[in-house]
């Protein structure tokens, strides 16, 4: 071959070569995400993942598939969903809350998974640390248990003579006993008596908070983890009368009287950014796990006047958002 030819061959086996991949990624396709979700599934919540992901060029179905799944608040439900996106050959999970994000750590240990939000990932076995997680988990937590303490004085507040604080939880995650030492350590310095009432199937959570109701307990906390979906958690509250906190804005939406936490609409919006850093080549145990920064105080004023209580209009003020 004449030195002509081989360049000739040369530059075009390099021009090819681009072009042979830029083929194989159009064929590939757009690359497809799954959302695990734990909660139900609302509109809301989609739009705010989506909002995320076009903060960073992302825009359903241009370039980017998503594929939805929700456990509808049941924990038997949500290991089939995580196997589900596995077998789907996701690119990346984004996971909301423990359940959701312990379900596809168990089920893959490949897939990229981006926790919106869970609560001490380390102490869950999802993470190594919070700054080199070193496995494929990494995302946000939103210390939830650390928060303990706020939720009785937001409560505190509300009920200024409180003596007795029903813990509404699980009972069989291990996430449980961080809540529990933390709440019953901040109820302790208040001279609160705290109750733990323990709900690991759907069936047992009206005779537990019946049971809270007859230890005449004067509030109760929600955690997130409940078999059954919050709206039920929140209305059973309110039927047996008991002053209600949970760390979740849809408790809240759906009769609770109270909720404080971490905004669960900016972490969704933010999970945005570890999907385009992932997709574009970042390995998830390289890149910390973030604490959340916005806090938000939702109040249920309806609520509230059934249960005869009055809102201090310094705690109104305070308030993120008032539902009327």
């Amino acid at each position: 071959m004449d030195r002509r030819a081989f360049l000739g061959t040369l530059a075009g086996g390099l021009l090819a070569a681009p072009l042979a991949a830029e083929a194989q990624q159009a064929a590939a396709g757009p690359p497809l995400i799954g959302v695990l979700m734990f909660l139900p599934l609302t509109k809301a919540a989609r739009e705010e993942f989506r909002q995320g992901l076009r903060d960073h060029g992302y825009v359903e179905p241009q370039n980017i598939v998503v594929e939805w799944r929700s456990a509808e608040g049941k924990t038997d439900r949500i290991d089939a969903l995580a196997a589900e996106l596995v077998r789907l050959k996701v690119a990346v999970i984004i996971a909301e809350l423990t359940p959701a994000a312990r379900a596809a750590k168990n089920a893959t240990h490949t897939i990229p998974i981006v926790m919106a939000s869970a609560g001490d990932p380390v102490a869950m076995g999802l993470v190594a640390s919070l700054a080199r997680p070193e496995g494929n988990v990494t995302g946000f937590t939103n210390m939830a248990a650390e928060l303990s303490g706020k939720r009785l004085e937001l409560l505190r507040e509300v009920i200024p003579g409180l003596k007795r604080v029903g813990l509404l939880l699980h009972g069989a995650d291990p996430l449980d006993g961080a809540f529990i030492e933390r709440t019953r350590t901040a109820a302790a310095a208040g001279g609160i008596q705290l109750h733990v009432g323990r709900v690991t199937r759907p069936e047992e959570l009206e005779p537990v908070v019946s049971a809270m109701a007859k230890e005449r307990v004067g509030a109760v906390i929600v955690l997130a983890n409940l078999p059954v979906p919050v709206r039920q958690a929140a209305q059973l509250a309110l039927r047996y009368r008991l002053p209600s906190i949970s760390l979740l804005n849809e408790f809240v939406e759906t009769g609770g009287l109270m909720s404080y936490g971490a905004s669960v609409s900016d972490i969704r919006r933010r999970t945005g950014s570890y999907v385009d850093r992932i997709l574009n080549g970042a390995k998830p145990g390289d890149l910390p796990v973030e604490q959340p920064t916005k806090f938000e105080l939702v109040i249920n004023l309806k609520t509230a006047k059934a249960l005869g209580l009055t809102i201090p209009p310094s705690l109104l003020q305070r308030a993120d958002q008032v539902i009327q």
